[in-house]
């Protein structure tokens, strides 16, 4: 069974991914693959919309002779994921006591 991510759920797992340290898209989609299932193509224009909002900001390092965008967070990228964090867990006890009773 597939459970619908939100756009809000998919923001808070890429800030928090690249909240941990400074992360190239790749790597980043392959993080976010392994706990749901979610394309590159799906993924690369919520980064470009995280940064536009001022959460992420962008920057090329070589690698191998090529250059990779990095993505770091910044302030508001921060506190909008501690403002994520808050909201999920809020969001996962309502949830939790519901399907486990309490």
């Amino acid at each position: 069974m597939a459970i619908n991510i939100t756009s809000k759920l998919l923001d808070a797992m890429l800030l928090s991914i690249v909240g941990k340290e400074d992360n190239y898209g790749y790597k980043i989609t392959q993080e976010v693959a392994a706990a749901i299932e979610v394309s590159e193509s799906t993924l690369y224009p919520v980064l470009r919309r995280l940064q536009k909002d001022e959460c992420l900001q962008a920057y090329d390092k070589e690698h191998m002779g090529r250059n990779r965008r990095y993505y770091t967070i910044t302030p508001r990228g921060k506190d909008l994921l501690t403002e994520y964090r808050n909201d999920w867990n809020d969001y996962k006890q309502r949830v939790e006591h519901v399907l486990y009773g309490g």
